[in-house]
């Protein structure tokens, strides 16, 4: 039961917080794609993963600091949204899981395409 719950929280806030940044008035953040939104500790804390689209470390970086100063606006735009007596803090980080797929996907071309060499052969 608790699971359901977590799942829901998790699936609304991943419309909220897209919903909340569209609303600042910062055009880099308004444009953050949201990939998912992971609550733990019993909803009190939610990591919110953006996509890292074009931006560089130091864009990031910029990014996440921003995100830090308007993260309470954000929470208390979610909450309201939804009746909720208070959100989740959220944690923002850029994820690279695309990344790491992308990354693992070459490595197998490699491999397959290294296989059919040595079998020419």
């Amino acid at each position: 039961m608790n699971d359901v719950k977590l799942h829901r929280t998790q699936s609304i806030l991943k419309e909220l917080i897209p919903e909340a940044l569209a609303s600042l008035n910062d055009t880099v953040l308004q444009n953050l794609c949201v990939v998912d939104v992971e609550c733990k500790k019993g909803k009190y804390d939610a990591n919110v993963y953006l996509d890292k689209m074009y931006f560089d470390q130091k864009e990031q970086a910029q990014i996440l600091k921003k995100l830090n100063k308007v993260s309470r606006h954000l929470e208390f735009f979610c909450a309201s949204a939804e009746g909720w007596f208070r959100s989740p803090k959220f944690h923002f980080k850029f994820d690279d899981q695309l990344e790491k797929q992308n990354h693992l996907e070459e490595l197998f071309a490699k491999v397959e395409e290294e296989l059919k060499k040595d079998s020419n052969e």
